[in-house]
C-alpha cells in the first residue's frame, strides 16, 4: 500500500476518534456501558459487541420461568400470610384494613420488589456482590441482609419443627388435643385443673408441646420433643437448598397512622424485601428477563393469597366462634339452674318464653339482661358471663395462637377432624419450607458468589451451626425467645437496609442510568411512574416508617406475654435486664455492617470486593476489550501506547468528577467511589490503578 495512503488513513481515523472523544464530552447525560468508552471503536465505523453477561456463564439457571415464578411465591407466601394479615385486619377495621394496604402495596411493594429483581438480575450476584457493584462504600448492606436472614432462620424453623410435631400428632382419632387429661388423685380421677382453668387446646399448647416455664429467666432444660423437631426441619431444609434452586369495617380507622405503620411493616415484610432472597433468586435469571411483568406478578399473587387466607381464617374463628358462644350459654344457664334450684334467685327473674331445654343466645342475653338488673349489687358474686358473639368474633388471636390454639380448637369440631389438622398443618410446614428455603439461599448464594467453597459442605455447615444455635429456642423457655427475634432480629435493620438499597440505587448509582439499564435489559422504558417512586416516595414512605417503629419502640415497655401455670393464662413481663440487652443487641448486630463497611472503604482498610467477579464474567469482559485491538494505531495518536486500552478513554466532563480536575477511569475500583459508570464496567481490569468518581446525580 503506498505510503501516502497509510497517511490518509492515518488521518481518517484520527479525525473519527477525535470526533467521538468531543461527541462524548458533549453529553448532558451520563452515559450507560452500550454508549461507554469502551464502544470508542465504533465511532470509527468498527462494530462492538455490547457488553453483556454471558447466557452460558457457568451459573445456575432456572428450568423454566413457571419453576421461577414458584419460587418467588413461595419466598414471598408464608406463615405470616395465614396468621398475621388476617388479624391486622381484624384488629384495624376489618375491610378498611385493606384501602391503606393496598396503597402501600402500589408505592412501596412493588417499585422496591421490582427493583431487588431488576438488581440481582442484571448483575447476577447475591446481596453482598450486587451493592458491592453498585456502591463499594454501602457493601454492608448486603451482609446486613446476611446477618437478618441469619436471625430470621434461626427462630423461623422453630416454628416449622412445632408445625411438624402437630403434623404428625394429627394422625390419631381423637385428636389429642381435643380434651382435657385427668390426674389420679388416689382412687379419683380428676381433670387436670390448669387445663379445665384455661382449654384442652391451650393446655396442649403450653404444656404438652412446649412445656413452658413461667419466666424468661428460667431456661428449664432442653425440650426432647422440640429439639427432635427441629432436627427434622433443618434436616428438610439443608436437603432442599443443597438440591439447588430447581427444588423450590370502620372507615375512620383508615385515619389512623397506626393502621398505616401496620400495612407498611406487612407490605415490607410479605414481599421479603431486603432479605436477599428476592436477589438470589433473581440472579439466576437470563439477563432480558421481563422482571417488571415477575414483580407484579408475584406482589399481586401475595395480595390475592393474604385475601384468601384471611377469608378461610375468619370462616374457622366465626365457626369457632358461634360453637364457643353456644358452650358459654349452656355452662351459664346450668348455673341459673342451680340458682333457681337453691333460691339464690326468684324464678319471677325469667321471662316465661324461656326454655332451658331449648336455649337460644338471645333468650339467655334477655335473661342475663333481666339478672343483671335486679341483682345489681350481688350480680358479680354470681359469677356470670354475658356469651356475646361479638365478643368472642374480636378475641384478636395472631401467630402461634392462631395456628397452634384457635385452629386446633375449631378443628376438633369439624368432621374427620384429623384429616383437616393433617391437611392444615401440611400446609403449614410447606409455606414456611418456602419462606425458610428463600431465606437460606439469600444466606449461601451471597457467599458462594464471593469465596471459592463447596456448595454442599457450606449448606451443611450452616446448617449444623444453625441447629445448635436454635437450641436457645427449643428449652422450655424457647417460646419466648422466639417472641423477642421476631420483635426485634429484624423490623428496623430490615427497614433500613431496603431504605439504603433505595438510596444506592436512586440517589448514589442513579435513577436516569438505572433506568437506562432496565431499559437495556427488558426491551422497553418502564413507566416514568417508577422515576418518582424510586427517587422520592418510597424513600420518604421508608424514613417515616422507620421514625414511626423506632417510637412504637421507645414507648411501648419491651416484654412478652408469658405463660403462668398456677393462673393458667398469660400475664405480660417485662424483659430483665440481660434480655434487654440481648434485644438491643440483636438491632446493633444486624446493622453493624453498614457503618464498619462503610468506614474500612472510605480509608481504604477493605477491599471493594471487584476481585471476587467471576471468572466467566472477566472472560466476557476482557473479550469485548480484546476486540478494540483494531484501533490501536488510533490509540497511539492519542497516548502513543499502542496496546493499551485505558489510553482510548477520554475524559468525562469534569462535572462527573471530584473538584471537576479528574479524569474518569472506567476502570474504577476505588473503595471510594460509588459507581456512576454501571457496574459492567467494574470487572474490566481489577489490576488497573484506580481513580475515585463522584456519584451520578439525576439533577
Amino acid at each position: 500500500m503506498p505510503k501516502n495512503s497509510k497517511v490518509t488513513q492515518r488521518e481518517q481515523s484520527l479525525e473519527h476518534v477525535t470526533e467521538s472523544v468531543a461527541d462524548l464530552l458533549a453529553h448532558e447525560e451520563p452515559l450507560d456501558y452500550k454508549s461507554s468508552n469502551l464502544n470508542v471503536g465504533a465511532a470509527a465505523g468498527k462494530k462492538v459487541p455490547q457488553i453483556e453477561l454471558p447466557e452460558n456463564d457457568g451459573r445456575p439457571a432456572w428450568n423454566s420461568k413457571l419453576q421461577y415464578i414458584l419460587a418467588q411465591v413461595g419466598f414471598s407466601v408464608g406463615l405470616g400470610n395465614v396468621w398475621r394479615f388476617p388479624y391486622l385486619c381484624q384488629k384495624n377495621g376489618g375491610g378498611a384494613y385493606l384501602v391503606p394496604y393496598f396503597i402501600l402495596l402500589l408505592v412501596i411493594g412493588i417499585p422496591l420488589f421490582f427493583l431487588e429483581l431488576a438488581v440481582g438480575q442484571k448483575i447476577r450476584r447475591g446481596s453482598i456482590g450486587v451493592w458491592n457493584y453498585v456502591c463499594p462504600r454501602l457493601g454492608g448492606i448486603g451482609m446486613s441482609s446476611l446477618m437478618v436472614c441469619g436471625f430470621v432462620g434461626l427462630y423461623y424453623n422453630v416454628i416449622i419443627g412445632w408445625s411438624i410435631f402437630y403434623f404428625f400428632q394429627s394422625f390419631q382419632f381423637p385428636l389429642p388435643w381435643s380434651d382435657c387429661p385427668f390426674r389420679k388423685n388416689g382412687t379419683l380421677a380428676i381433670v387436670e385443673p390448669e387445663c379445665e382453668k384455661s382449654s384442652a387446646t391451650t393446655y396442649f399448647w403450653y404444656r404438652q408441646t412446649l412445656n413452658t416455664t413461667s419466666t424468661i429467666a428460667e431456661s428449664g432444660g432442653l425440650n426432647v420433643k422440640m429439639t427432635l423437631s427441629l432436627l427434622v426441619a433443618w434436616i428438610i431444609v439443608c436437603l432442599a437448598v443443597i438440591k439447588g434452586i430447581a427444588s423450590s369495617g370502620k372507615l375512620e380507622k383508615m385515619l389512623e397512622p397506626q393502621v398505616w405503620r401496620e400495612a407498611a411493616t406487612q407490605v415490607f415484610f410479605a414481599l421479603g424485601l431486603g432479605f436477599g432472597g428476592v436477589i438470589a433468586f433473581s440472579s439466576y435469571n437470563k439477563v432480558d428477563n421481563n422482571c417488571h411483568f415477575d414483580a407484579v406478578l408475584v406482589s399481586f399473587i401475595n395480595f390475592f393469597t393474604s385475601i384468601l387466607a384471611t377469608l378461610v381464617v375468619f370462616a374457622v374463628l366465626g365457626f369457632k366462634a358461634n360453637i364457643m358462644n353456644e358452650k358459654c350459654v349452656v355452662e351459664n344457664a346450668e348455673k341459673i339452674l342451680g340458682y333457681l334450684n337453691s333460691n339464690v334467685l326468684s324464678h319471677d327473674l325469667i321471662p316465661p318464653h324461656v326454655n332451658f331445654s331449648h336455649l337460644t343466645s338471645s333468650d339467655y342475653a334477655e335473661m342475663y339482661g333481666v339478672i343483671k338488673t335486679v341483682k345489681e349489687d350481688g350480680f358479680a358474686q354470681l359469677g356470670l358471663e354475658p356469651c356475646v358473639l361479638e365478643d368472642e368474633l374480636n378475641k384478636a388471636v395472631q401467630g402461634t395462637g392462631l395456628a397452634f390454639i384457635a385452629f386446633t380448637e375449631a378443628m376438633t369440631h369439624f368432621p374427620a377432624s384429623p384429616f383437616w389438622s393433617v391437611m392444615f398443618f401440611f400446609m403449614l410446614i410447606n409455606l414456611g419450607l418456602g419462606s425458610m428455603i428463600g431465606t437460606m439461599t439469600g444466606i449461601t448464594t451471597p457467599v458462594l458468589d464471593t469465596y471459592k467453597v463447596q456448595k454442599e459442605l457450606f449448606t451443611v455447615a450452616c446448617c449444623i451451626v444453625a441447629f445448635l444455635c436454635g437450641l436457645l429456642f427449643v428449652q422450655r423457655s424457647g417460646n419466648y425467645f422466639v417472641t423477642m427475634f421476631d420483635d426485634y432480629s429484624a423490623g428496623l435493620p430490615l427497614t433500613v437496609v431496603v431504605i439504603l438499597e433505595n438510596v444506592s440505587v436512586a440517589w448514589i448509582y442513579g435513577t436516569k442510568r438505572f433506568m437506562q439499564d432496565l431499559e437495556d435489559m427488558l426491551g422497553f422504558r418502564p413507566n416514568i411512574l417508577y422515576f418518582y417512586l424510586w427517587k422520592y416516595v418510597s424513600p420518604i414512605c421508608l424514613i417515616v416508617l422507620i421514625s414511626a417503629t423506632v417510637i412504637e419502640m421507645a414507648i411501648s415497655p419491651p416484654g412478652y406475654n408469658a405463660w403462668v401455670q398456677e393462673l393458667a393464662q398469660e400475664r405480660f413481663q417485662s424483659y430483665p435486664t440481660w434480655a434487654l440487652i440481648m434485644c438491643f443487641a440483636l438491632i446493633v448486630l444486624a446493622m453493624l455492617p453498614l457503618p464498619v463497611v462503610f468506614i474500612a472503604r472510605h480509608f481504604n482498610l477493605m477491599s471493594d470486593g471487584s476481585n471476587k467477579l467471576s471468572v466467566s464474567y472477566r472472560k466476557s469482559m476482557m473479550k469485548d476489550i480484546s476486540n478494540l485491538s483494531e484501533q490501536d494505531e488510533a490509540r497511539s495518536i492519542l497516548s502513543g501506547k499502542p496496546g493499551d486500552p485505558s489510553s482510548a478513554l477520554p475524559s468525562r466532563k469534569p462535572y462527573l468528577t471530584p473538584a471537576g480536575n479528574t479524569s474518569f477511569d472506567p476502570n474504577s475500583l476505588s473503595p471510594n467511589s460509588c459507581y456512576g459508570s454501571g457496574y459492567q464496567n467494574a470487572a474490566i481490569s481489577p489490576t488497573t490503578p484506580t481513580t475515585p468518581v463522584t456519584p451520578d446525580s439525576d439533577s
